[in-house]
């Protein structure tokens, strides 16, 4: 009975502990994979006005939809649903947001090239994925690995930080040694970028061959902590360490099998 009670609560304080635990690098793995026909003939068909006033048009019909239904006794479901000029004009600018914000993702798409864009899922399986881990709470370790690398000069290393929409080069194997190509077998590749700001960053790993064309491996997301809250996940991990040694402490003194 006493074991029983004892496991009991070490099992309830590691699943409290799991919520408290320190926040890890999320990875977005090669998030971009899109076709640039299917791109280039959306953002031919329509200007940026058309395609509002096109969304605009569609959520108008659909609120003034549901505005005219009625129940059985002739009541409007949803009255207040009516849409006024000054509604419209509200959405109008909701909707121009949306059509802007997806068109700066669709030309940022079409920067996207090699495998990164033609197929994301086998060249991840295949390993050449990019991986990151955060050293010392502001530096970021990136790695991958190749197995094939024919025509291979090296590897350029791009970032650009969340709600930006430029890369900018960060590391290229023309300054940087350790980003040479290691053979026609290739190899893994390791770098480490220093001395971050808080927030979040994109890296893009990008192959470059001696014909002069790029091929984008893969990208990942990162997201580095302010050190507050890097304080907080510590003393809360702190915290339920306490309340678990008190917990079992407990159960032994109110065990009612000595």
């Amino acid at each position: 009975m006493k074991i029983t009670l004892t496991y009991t609560i070490l099992a309830s304080c590691a699943c409290m502990a799991s919520a408290f635990a320190p926040v890890q690098p999320r990875s977005m793995n090669n998030v971009f994979c899109v076709k640039k026909s299917n791109t280039k003939m959306f953002m031919s068909e329509e200007s940026i006005d058309e395609e509002v006033e096109r969304m605009v048009q569609e959520e108008v019909a659909t609120k003034q939809k549901i505005s005219n239904l009625r129940n059985a006794n002739g009541v409007e479901y949803a009255p207040w649903m009516n849409i006024s000029k000054e509604d419209e004009q509200k959405i109008r600018a909701m909707m121009r947001d949306k059509a802007e914000a997806r068109r700066r993702r669709q030309l940022q798409e079409q920067d996207v090239q090699g495998a990164l864009l033609n197929d994301s899922q086998a060249q991840e399986l295949s390993g050449t994925g990019l991986r990151s881990k955060i050293v010392d709470g502001n530096c970021v370790e990136l790695e991958w690995a190749t197995n094939r690398e024919a025509s291979t000069d090296g590897f350029v290393i791009k970032r650009r930080a969340a709600k930006t929409p430029d890369f900018e080069v960060i590391a290229s194997y023309e300054t940087y040694g350790p980003l040479a190509s290691k053979g026609i077998d290739g190899g893994v590749y390791r770098f480490m970028d220093e001395d971050l700001a808080p927030g979040g960053y994109f890296y893009r790993v990008t192959e470059c061959e001696s014909n002069g064309a790029e091929n984008d491996l893969s990208q990942c997301l990162v997201e580095i902590q302010t050190e507050e809250e890097q304080r907080g996940a510590v003393i809360a991990a702190a915290a339920v360490g306490i309340v678990l040694v008190g917990l079992v402490v407990a159960g032994s003194l109110l065990d009612p099998i000595q």
